[in-house]
């Protein structure tokens, strides 16, 4: 590889964290992984994650998967991305006006790939995938399906503002593909970091959609992840909760802090 970029890959057909989860910090980010509680009949995990890491803190690039059936279809895309590492590594060192419009071109452009495509017909299920890039004061993501990207910054929160990309349902990527269809449905976008710390949280929906909801409200999951300085301790604290809740669905977490010290846009006068 080019540079000596830190790599994490997992998907749960390999580990599945069934009544334990776990949290591990892979230099600037922790990832949280959690099967689901058996005493609710959790027995499987088809979640996945994929991360690189510029090691001077250049940037970070970030995969979450929920898939569903089996996790075949996680596999094939966690399988499918490291194959192409190298070259999302060579366009990440792009200024970065140019390396969004460059990484999504290229990710659209192996998705809807023949050979991506054959693949994913001879899957069983189907993922939703979230894709996310921070580089410099930028965060751009690329999401299929209902995963959940989340800015948690004090200026945002006093506006109501924590959920940056919209759940979308019946969006796949697998044996049923968005791809495949012929007008492909996705969302993608770039915001601005705000001045100050910021917190990138990306969660799959085994961390919302469990006993009372409570983390559905995003100012209850901007409480949990902002009330700690270890933002380890504050992922594994939502995961144990989502254990005592009995969650069935696994949950998986990939959570970062950015401090931002250039100046954001504001209002003129």
């Amino acid at each position: 590889m080019e540079h000596e970029v830190h790599t994490f890959s997992w998907v749960g057909s390999e580990e599945r964290y069934l009544d334990h989860p776990t949290t591990y910090a892979h230099e600037r980010m922790v990832i949280g992984r959690y099967g689901g509680n058996t005493a609710a009949n959790a027995n499987k995990n088809e979640d996945g994650a994929y991360v690189l890491s510029e090691p001077d803190g250049g940037w970070e690039f970030a995969m979450l998967l929920d898939a569903h059936h089996t996790a075949e279809s996680a596999e094939l895309l966690v399988r499918t991305i490291d194959n192409e590492a190298d070259e999302i590594i060579r366009l990440l060192s792009l200024p970065v006006q140019q390396a969004f419009r460059e990484v999504e071109a290229f990710l659209l452009a192996i998705f809807q790939s023949e050979s991506f495509l054959n693949q994913c017909k001879q899957v069983t299920g189907e993922t939703a995938c979230l894709i996310c890039v921070r580089m410099e004061n930028y965060l751009w993501w690329f999401s299929v399906g209902d995963n959940s990207l989340y800015v948690l910054h004090p200026e945002l929160a006093a506006r109501g503002q924590y959920l940056l990309n919209q759940r979308n349902y019946y969006e796949w990527i697998g044996f049923v593909n968005t791809f495949a269809q012929p007008v492909a449905c996705y969302s993608s976008g770039i915001r601005e970091l705000r001045q100050g710390n910021n917190i990138i949280v990306m969660t799959t929906d085994g961390l919302l959609e469990v006993g009372a909801r409570v983390m559905e409200d995003p100012r209850r999951l901007y409480e949990a992840f902002t009330g700690r300085e270890d933002l380890e301790e504050c992922v594994d604290k939502v995961l144990a909760g989502v254990h005592e809740q009995l969650g069935r669905d696994s949950a998986t977490v990939v959570a970062w802090s950015y401090y931002n010290s250039r100046e954001a846009a504001m209002p003129s006068d």
